[in-house]
């Protein structure tokens, strides 16, 4: 396999990572599993919640593709896949879990696409209903509608956030 053909393996595991989670939270986590994925949209005490485990096994696929990848790994369909599933999971730990729902060790930022990133998922966050509002996407929705300006308010939060984790 040429190296335009492995990153391409990494971009669709990226990209499918993507699309597979839109399809699964709209429809099986505010579907079926509901009671496990409710514990994200309400309050809850500690440092985990209970949905928490949907990660541990999309993680978990990531490692199975990068462990049992056939060898050489560049000539490897499941590693590349396996690699953007995980380079997938630490964007998304980054700009869902620190940034967006400040878990762990947030950091503040007045990175304009990370800011645009929180206020579509703080959109769809503002019911804790099982029905659930758009989007349910984390990298892609309509920017158009979300993105804006970063204002004094914002900068100061993300300035006093990122103090703060300083500090720690």
């Amino acid at each position: 396999m040429i190296l335009t053909q492995f990153i391409g393996f990494v971009i669709l595991g990226f990209v499918g990572l993507e699309i597979f989670s839109y399809i699964v939270h709209r429809w099986i986590f505010h579907g079926i599993f509901w009671r496990i994925h409710e514990s994200h949209h309400v309050a809850t005490k500690g440092t985990f919640e209970l949905n928490d485990i949907f990660s541990v096994i999309f993680g978990g696929t990531s490692v199975l593709l990068l462990v049992f990848a056939e060898y050489p790994l560049l000539e490897s369909i499941a590693f590349p896949i396996g690699l953007g599933i995980a380079i997938y999971g630490v964007f998304y730990f980054i700009a869902h879990d620190l940034f967006t729902h400040r878990r762990f060790l947030p950091f503040g930022s007045d990175n304009k696409i990370l800011l645009t990133i929180r206020a579509a998922h703080q959109r769809h966050h503002q019911t804790a209903e099982k029905k659930g509002i758009e989007p349910y996407g984390l990298f892609v929705f309509n920017f158009g509608k979300f993105w804006r300006k970063v204002t004094g308010k914002e900068k100061r939060f993300a300035h006093e956030i990122g103090e703060s984790t300083r500090k720690a």
